[in-house]
């Protein structure tokens, strides 16, 4: 089976597979490889909002728990034109064996709105969880946010400017923690199409950069990245660290030796965690948030 998925990944690097019938590949197997894991999907296709895409899905340990649990809101990434929640189930389970609530959300994505689209998706995501987790588990004041590539942009963004929870309806404090996987925190000028696509109608696009927003007061971070990756590169994490410690914040970046831009999701999947300890490091720090 691990064949199989390797063989996938292989004829999608030549263009033979798309990069999200990779994702789904890896998924299935995942799921497979996982069958007998301790956790289950809760709830599948709720909405938070009135639009199609603005629906979550929920993992959750099986064994009962006699206090609510943490949650944990993972945002996909996609280059914020591109991404699908049923395909990230592998995430939901990595970290609801480590004893979390997961979130899953989709969100609104190019061309169908450009920034602050998508950021006000993520918001209205959170701001559902902070009311309505309670029912699945979860602690509504316990709430830790993650993300891959885009969705750790819209995950950080989240985390440091506060404007967007207020204005969706919840309290930004509910925050305890944000933890990036290759996210861009800090990537002016815009030279992907991608990025362009998405912020380049913005006549002052540093609203868009979640370092633009570092201070003191922010929720801790930590911020994953590998040294491989070309895609987004390790600067944003560093970058992002660093204003946040010159902000007196806690803030740490680290970094995987020769992980590149999709290594660093492969290794929620059962298949690839011995990439990098991604799962354990990223449990490690949410247990550590007080």
């Amino acid at each position: 089976m691990i064949a199989l998925i390797a063989l996938g990944l292989a004829f999608g690097a030549l263009g033979y597979a798309s990069k999200w019938s990779q994702v789904g590949l890896l998924n299935s197997v995942d799921a497979v490889l996982s069958v007998n894991a301790p956790v289950r999907e809760v709830a599948s296709g709720v909405s938070f909002g009135p639009q199609p895409r603005q629906k979550l899905d929920i993992w959750a340990p099986i064994t009962p728990s006699d206090k609510p649990r943490d949650v944990v809101v993972f945002f996909y990434g996609g280059s914020w034109n591109s991404g699908d929640r049923e395909l990230y189930g592998f995430a939901g389970r990595a970290l609801a064996e480590r004893g979390y609530i997961v979130v899953i959300p989709d969100y609104r994505l190019v061309p169908e709105v450009r920034y602050p689209g998508f950021v006000e998706d993520g918001a209205a995501a959170v701001t559902w969880v902070q009311r309505e987790i309670a029912r699945f588990g979860g602690n509504p004041n316990r709430i830790h946010l993650t993300g891959h590539s885009a969705g750790a942009h819209i995950a950080a963004l989240l985390t440091l400017d506060a404007h967007w929870l207020r204005h969706s309806g919840a309290p930004a404090d509910s925050i305890r923690s944000f933890a990036g996987l290759a996210g861009p925190y800090d990537f002016l000028p815009f030279t992907s199409d991608a990025a362009k696509a998405a912020f380049g109608q913005m006549p002052d696009p540093k609203p868009s950069q979640p370092i633009t927003y570092a201070r003191g007061d922010a929720a801790p971070m930590l911020l994953l990245t590998g040294s491989a990756d070309t895609t987004v590169k390790p600067r944003n994490s560093k970058a992002l660290a660093a204003a946040q410690t010159r902000a007196r914040a806690k803030a740490q970046a680290m970094l995987y030796e020769g992980l590149g831009h999709s290594d660093i999701v492969m290794a929620l999947a059962r298949p690839f965690r011995d990439k990098a300890p991604v799962v354990e490091d990223m449990d490690a720090f949410f247990a550590k948030v007080r």
